[in-house]
């Protein structure tokens, strides 16, 4: 039997929340909406004696008449007695402990209340200067982890015991309303996690909310505070916002509050008031495709996307770098990715696997055009033509002129056969030499010093 009654600790100035309990007469969600694997997790914890609910998303978006695509469980028992009760469990996090409860791919995540947070001298809850929390493992009971959830929405419970809900928040209300409101003032839950300005645009777009006037209106003041957040958690943050499904809606909104400018500061410096520099097409273009893409059920890969985001910020540098320092145009490129890419990784810590695949994009934008004689088949060897071609169909549409009739000239000498493609690249000029990489010069340098 469960013996974990986690007693309140300390308020910390909450408005008092309003319980309405939803019995099962008086809502619309039923087992059969809920993955067989969560439903073992809930009847094992109750049946331990502990308290057991479904909570957050997968509460929301079925009463919202949609299928969710994670289900989350709160409970009383302690991260410990959840790996007890569980031999396929696996405890992670360290800002605060989570359970995952593992089912082949299938991962059922499983929080253990959270309360109020203690003096820091307890070792279990920390804050910085900026009011942000850098620890947080403080357990509490189910009232004080409704008080500490972000948004109304988000702060319904879903009984395993009764079938009831247990709306905390007035979370149903605010479904009803279209909205997105947080819980507690929120100058303050900004303080203490700036994700949660994200997470309100992502929710916005995501469901078609409004954001309550309240929630919205420090957002601008505050989006600075991004800067605090740790660039490996705001890339993670980056392809939930822009690859969700709803990513262009989610760009305008993050553009609007001044968020998407704090986490792309390169990009920003060409916004422009009419929305039409080719950066800001750009990003429309490929958010849009990226949309579609996975509408349609297709992979997206974060590197095409993060590729033609950051493309004309790195093609003004390396325009500026060969008027003012007389580079060529190649080695303007390799010069401009490195400044571009090593000052994005700053604020959103791209991996290196993708930053690789982001330079080849790239280096094929100057590389296409290059492609008489045999250079052609070569360069469709290459393992990333297609992104590189596909990158340059984007730029066609948005530049038009030369580019465009260059992604056209490719789009018919892959569909073309093999003779007619060996008339096409000897119909090509070859280029000038004056933008050769220059690998010959460094070879001779190499066999010079080692004579």
């Amino acid at each position: 039997m469960n013996t974990n009654d986690n007693t309140p600790s300390e308020q910390r100035g909450f408005h008092e929340l309003a319980l309405n309990i939803y019995t099962r007469q008086e809502h619309n969600i039923s087992r059969k909406q809920i993955s067989d694997n969560a439903l073992k997790v809930l009847y094992r914890l109750n049946g331990a004696g502990f308290d057991a609910f479904l909570v957050g998303g997968g509460v929301r978006d079925i009463l919202l008449g949609s299928q969710p695509k994670d289900f989350d469980i709160a409970t009383n028992a302690t991260p410990e007695q959840i790996k007890n009760l569980f031999r396929n469990c696996r405890l992670i996090g360290r800002r605060f402990r989570l359970a995952h409860i593992m089912f082949g791919r299938d991962i059922i995540e499983v929080a253990t209340f959270r309360g109020h947070h203690q003096e820091p001298s307890k070792n279990v809850s920390a804050q910085s200067d900026e009011g942000m929390l850098l620890r947080d493992n403080v357990y509490g009971n189910v009232d004080e982890d409704a008080e500490r959830r972000d948004f109304t929405i988000n702060a319904m419970y879903y009984n395993i015991a009764d079938y009831s809900i247990h709306d905390y928040a007035g979370g149903v209300e605010d479904l009803e309303d279209k909205l997105i409101r947080l819980i507690g003032d929120p100058e303050t839950r900004y303080r203490e996690d700036p994700v949660r300005m994200l997470r309100a645009m992502r929710f916005a777009a995501k469901l078609d909310f409004d954001i309550e006037e309240d929630t919205a209106d420090p957002i601008e003041e505050l989006a600075h505070l991004l800067k605090d957040i740790p660039a490996a958690r705001l890339y993670e943050e980056s392809l939930k916002l822009l690859q969700s499904g709803h990513g262009l809606e989610t760009y305008h909104l993050m553009r609007e509050y001044n968020l998407f400018q704090q986490m792309f500061p390169a990009v920003a410096e060409h916004f422009t008031e009419g929305y039409d520099s080719h950066t800001e097409q750009m990003l429309d273009l490929v958010l849009d495709s990226t949309d579609l893409r996975i509408d349609d059920g297709k992979r997206v890969n974060p590197a095409f996307m993060f590729a033609a985001i950051l493309w004309y910020p790195m093609n003004k540098l390396a325009d500026k770098l060969v008027a003012e320092q007389g580079m060529a145009h190649y080695d303007a490129i390799m010069e401009a990715s490195n400044i571009i890419l090593d000052q994005q990784v700053k604020s959103i810590a791209i991996p290196r696997r993708h930053t690789a695949t982001i330079r080849e994009i790239w280096q094929l934008q100057v590389r296409l055009p290059r492609r008489n004689g045999k250079r052609a088949v070569r360069l469709m060897e290459l393992n990333k033509f297609r992104a590189g071609y596909d990158f340059l169909e984007m730029r066609g549409e948005i530049e038009g002129g030369e580019t465009k009739e260059l992604a056209k000239w490719w789009e018919r000498y892959q569909t073309a056969g093999r003779n007619m493609r060996q008339a096409m690249a000897n119909d090509v000029a070859a280029p000038s030499k004056s933008g050769h990489r220059r690998r010959k010069t460094y070879r001779n340098k190499k066999s010079k010093q080692s004579e």
